[in-house]
């Protein structure tokens, strides 16, 4: 089987009100500018590249579709050289629910090597985006993703995916994901766990082990002392700023809704309780330079006081999404030991 490039950028297109071209509602300087008839222009700050990787990392990658009406995919990455069955870790990329994609180049060299080092599966999902896509949009995709990866365990005889069906434990399957994509994986892994018993039959023979969030994207109308304080102070460390975390938000949360909305704040009010969640294990990896530092350490804490099996690292001098947006010597160290503690909280997890 041939591999395959997915366009990123294929949607539907809608006629533009010509009143309203140029007049610009919402931006985050060379990300995202939307404009007042809808029209949304996302600029290539991060290059898209194909599955191609060079032979001796010893990972095998392919762009896989999962929902081609929506333009749901996703990159798979398998290591080469181990035998025997593999976790599979089912990754969300980062980008405040706004941009970002599976094929940018900064995911593609990251989760390579995190398969390589690692030894496990990636399965990173190209998820649809907000403002055209609000939420819940993103967490139907991550579903309808582990619905279509339960066919294929199910389907597995049907041989058009053996290069990877054939190494896969489907019963060890973790939920990943950066920023935004830790989201995801949260709030997919709150769903599982509050409606149990209909949502595990759902997905047999496929079992869910366990969570990992690296600086997951939360928010709240109260600010924390990170986000007031460390603001200007990480600014040149760190890909997040206060104003472009408030607008990622506008653009995601549904029409009327603030900061205070569950699926932005899991600890405000009217959310679903931590006690009341059978919350999978968790590894939550923390920026010591990213705002959201306070909420990703209150989230662990609130975690920890129920009683839920959660691991938390703090990692010193970098910021938000250092281990895919930082070139710098301390990142690439600090994302090496990111790896190393990813690696071990999945091997623990039987």
């Amino acid at each position: 089987m041939a591999a395959i490039f997915i366009d990123p950028s294929l949607g539907l297109r809608t006629a533009r009100d010509p009143q309203n071209i140029g007049v610009i509602t919402e931006e985050i300087e060379g990300l995202i500018r939307v404009n007042k008839d809808g029209h949304v222009e996302r600029p290539e700050i991060v290059p898209c590249v194909s599955s191609a990787l060079p032979p001796e990392l010893g990972v095998f990658s392919r762009d896989i579709v999962i929902d081609k009406s929506i333009n749901i995919w996703a990159r798979f990455y398998a290591p080469t050289s181990p035998t025997g069955k593999l976790p599979l870790l089912v990754y969300f990329h980062g980008g405040g629910f706004c941009v970002g994609s599976a094929a940018w180049s900064c995911y593609h060299e990251f989760l390579a090597k995190l398969a390589a080092k690692s030894s496990c599966l990636i399965m990173s999902v190209n998820y649809r985006l907000a403002p055209e896509n609000p939420l819940p949009v993103a967490y139907e995709d991550g579903f309808k993703a582990l619905l279509w990866l339960k066919q294929q365990a199910t389907d597995h005889l049907s041989g058009s995916h053996q290069w990877w069906l054939g190494r896969c434990d489907f019963t060890r399957i973790f939920l990943v994901g950066d920023s935004a994509g830790a989201n995801i994986a949260y709030n997919l892994s709150t769903r599982l766990a509050f409606n149990d018993a209909f949502e595990e039959k759902s997905l047999m023979p496929l079992v869910i082990k366990g969570v990992v969030l690296l600086q997951p994207f939360f928010g709240g109308e109260t600010r924390t002392s990170s986000e007031k304080f460390m603001a200007m102070q990480s600014a040149r460390k760190s890909a997040l700023s206060l104003a472009a975390s408030d607008t990622y938000w506008r653009l995601a949360l549904p029409a009327g809704a603030n900061r205070d909305h569950p699926w932005c704040n899991p600890l405000a009010k009217g959310s679903i309780e931590v006690e009341k969640l059978g919350v999978l294990p968790t590894l939550v990896c923390v920026s010591e330079m990213d705002i959201l530092k306070d909420r990703n350490l209150e989230f662990c804490g609130k975690l920890r006081k129920a009683g839920k099996k959660v691991e938390c690292e703090v990692y010193g001098g970098v910021g938000h999404a250092f281990q895919v947006l930082s070139k710098s010597q301390l990142s690439l160290t600090r994302s090496y030991e990111m790896v190393g503690r990813i690696k071990d909280f999945v091997s623990r997890i039987l």
